[in-house]
């Protein structure tokens, strides 16, 4: 230990340990300046007092804040509406933000292993047989037909409204526009919630209103889970409704499979009696 008592050996060690202290907290100094985060804009506990008036509050922080998280006791939410960030994540970067198992197990229930829920290989086999059936002429013909047909029903319930001086839900409305427009293209059914004409069309979409709004309840309800279990509460109702939206829509697949199958062997009959005719 004697070369500590030599003073330039002294000098040296002590400038030596000056720069590594220095550059330590230079280092853990820069770090903090990296480490921004976005400002908080709530908590979960803030969502679910505003449930009624969700897409209101949301909107609010959004007018308020770009970017913002909201904290919840198991997991933290990054919100954006930051025109940037939207397309660096829906286009630049799609393959990088998946939907993730906390959405799938929020949505499966109601929605099933669709599009809207899954990720990877499944997400492209879906969106391949999506592209494929949009792409067909005849269907493309037939969408703009019924988007149209029904355009021209909401015009109605709106112009009798203003004669009549009513209140409308013009949402409400909006909503079945869509639902039977979407439901006549996928299914070849006229559902006609927007009228009432069907009451299992009518009850259909009551129950797909009632499981949009359960499902999307389960984003700020830490206990859904537990309730599902139990089959309590919010999730019991949302149980009864997804059954009766299975149930409606297997019937109708069942139909449509009998339909097929009908035309097949009508085919096959006039084909044998052509055969039969020309020999």
């Amino acid at each position: 230990m004697d070369f500590l008592h030599n003073p330039c050996i002294f000098a040296s060690l002590s400038a030596g340990l000056v720069l590594l202290l220095a550059q330590f907290l230079f280092r853990r100094r820069d770090r903090k300046k990296k480490k921004k985060y976005h400002p908080i804009g709530g908590t979960v506990f803030n969502q679910m007092m505003n449930f009624n008036r969700l897409h209101h509050y949301m909107t609010d922080l959004a007018g308020k804040y770009k970017t913002y998280r909201l904290l919840s006791p198991f997991r933290n939410e990054i919100y954006t509406s930051d025109p940037i960030n939207v397309e660096y994540i829906l286009k630049t970067h799609f393959e990088n933000y998946g939907k993730g198992m906390y959405n799938y197990q929020n949505l499966r229930d109601f929605l099933g292993d669709g599009i809207f829920t899954v990720d990877g290989e499944k997400w492209r086999e879906q969106r391949k047989i999506s592209s494929h059936e949009f792409s067909t002429k005849m269907l493309r013909d037939f969408s703009i037909f019924v988007f149209r047909k029904n355009a021209a029903k909401v015009a109605d319930v709106v112009s009798e409204a203003a004669t009549s001086n009513k209140t409308l839900e013009i949402q409400d409305l909006f909503m079945k526009s869509t639902l039977d427009s979407i439901f006549q293209v996928a299914f070849g059914t006229e559902l006609d919630s927007m009228c009432g004409s069907s009451k299992e069309g009518k009850n259909f979409a009551d129950a797909f209103e009632t499981s949009s709004m359960l499902t999307l309840f389960r984003y700020v309800d830490v206990f859904w889970k537990i309730k599902k279990f139990l089959n309590v509460g919010s999730e019991a109702v949302l149980r009864k409704n997804t059954k009766i939206l299975n149930d409606f829509v297997f019937k109708l697949i069942n139909i449509r499979m009998q339909q097929l199958q009908t035309s097949k062997d009508d085919s096959a009959v006039s084909l044998l009696v052509t055969s039969c005719v020309s020999s």
